[in-house]
C-alpha cells in the first residue's frame, strides 16, 4: 500500500492542499473515511490530505466517520496528523483571521464514537495534554517566521453542531475562560492520541461567537471573506511547516497506551 509520513485534515472551505496527487481509497474496521486520500511528496515527506466534511461539504460535524478517517491516515503508515479547524472566537482580542494553536480542549458533544476501545479489555487513555507539543512547536514557530498572526496555546470547546451556540451558551463559554470554538476538534485529536499517533490543532478564527461584547454580528460574507484568507494562509503555513516536521519521537503521544490498560 502507498506510504505517508504526515496526515493533514481540511476543515470547513478547506477541501484541497496537495498538488499532483495519487489518490487512494482505504477501507477501515469503521467503514469508509469521508473521502480518498490524496497523497503527494512536500519538501521531501510524504503527506495525505483528507477533507473531514468530504469533498462537497456533504458531512455535518456529527455525521464525521472520525475513528475511520483517523485509521485511515494510520493504515497509510501516518505517525503525525495535523487538524485545522474553522472556530469562531470567545474573546474580542482575538482578531478575524488569527491562528490559534490549541494546548487544551473541552468536549461538549454528545453521541459521537470517540475510542477504539470498546471492550473487553478496559482502555483509559489519558487526555491531559491533548496536543503533541512538538508539532505544535513547529507550527507556532513557523507561523511566526511567515508572519502570520498566531497564539501559542488556547482551549478550544467543541459543541455537537449544526447549530451555533445561543447568546446564553458564548457568554457561559467565555466566562469559563475558553478561547475559541468549532464542531470538529473532538474526537478527532483525541482518537488519534488512542492509537499513540501525534496531533495538533489549529482553530482558525473566522469570526466572533455571538456572546463577545464589543464585536460585530458575524455575516455570510465575513465569514466566506475570512475562510478564503484563512486557507490561503494556511496553505502557506503547512507548506513551510511540513517540511520541518521530524520522525514521531517517543513522547506522550507514542507512549499513550502505557499503562491505560486495566
Amino acid at each position: 500500500m502507498t506510504h505517508a509520513e504526515i496526515g493533514v485534515f481540511g476543515g470547513s472551505g478547506f477541501y484541497t492542499l496537495l498538488d499532483d496527487v495519487e489518490e487512494v481509497d482505504v477501507d477501515t474496521p469503521y467503514g469508509k473515511p469521508s473521502a480518498p486520500l490524496a497523497i503527494a511528496t512536500v519538501g521531501g515527506k510524504r503527506v495525505v490530505f483528507l477533507p473531514r466534511h468530504g469533498r462537497r461539504h456533504e458531512l455535518p460535524p456529527a455525521r464525521i466517520n472520525y475513528r475511520a478517517n483517523v485509521w485511515a491516515l494510520k493504515e497509510l503508515g501516518v505517525r503525525r496528523i495535523i487538524g485545522p479547524c474553522a472556530s469562531g472566537a470567545l474573546r474580542a482580542d482575538l482578531a478575524l483571521g488569527e491562528f490559534v494553536v490549541c494546548d487544551q480542549f473541552v468536549d461538549r458533544t454528545w453521541g459521537r464514537s470517540d475510542t477504539f476501545y470498546e471492550g473487553p479489555e478496559t482502555t483509559h487513555v489519558s487526555a491531559a495534554d491533548p496536543y503533541c507539543a512538538d508539532l505544535r512547536r513547529v507550527l507556532v514557530e513557523t507561523a511566526g517566521e511567515l508572519g502570520i498572526r498566531v497564539r501559542d496555546g488556547g482551549t478550544v470547546v467543541v459543541i455537537q453542531g449544526p447549530r451555533f451556540s445561543t447568546r446564553a451558551e458564548s457568554r457561559w463559554f467565555q466566562q469559563l475562560g475558553w478561547d475559541v470554538i468549532n464542531m470538529t476538534a473532538y474526537p478527532e485529536g483525541h482518537l488519534a492520541r488512542e492509537l499513540q499517533l501525534c496531533y495538533a490543532n489549529i482553530s482558525m478564527v473566522t469570526d466572533h461567537d455571538v456572546g463577545v461584547e464589543g464585536t460585530e454580528p458575524v455575516t455570510t460574507e465575513t465569514v466566506v471573506r475570512v475562510f478564503n484568507e484563512n486557507n490561503a494562509r494556511l496553505r502557506e503555513l503547512l507548506l513551510a511547516a511540513i517540511p520541518k516536521i521530524g520522525p514521531q519521537p517517543e513522547d506522550v503521544c507514542a507512549t499513550a497506551l502505557q499503562g491505560a490498560r486495566l
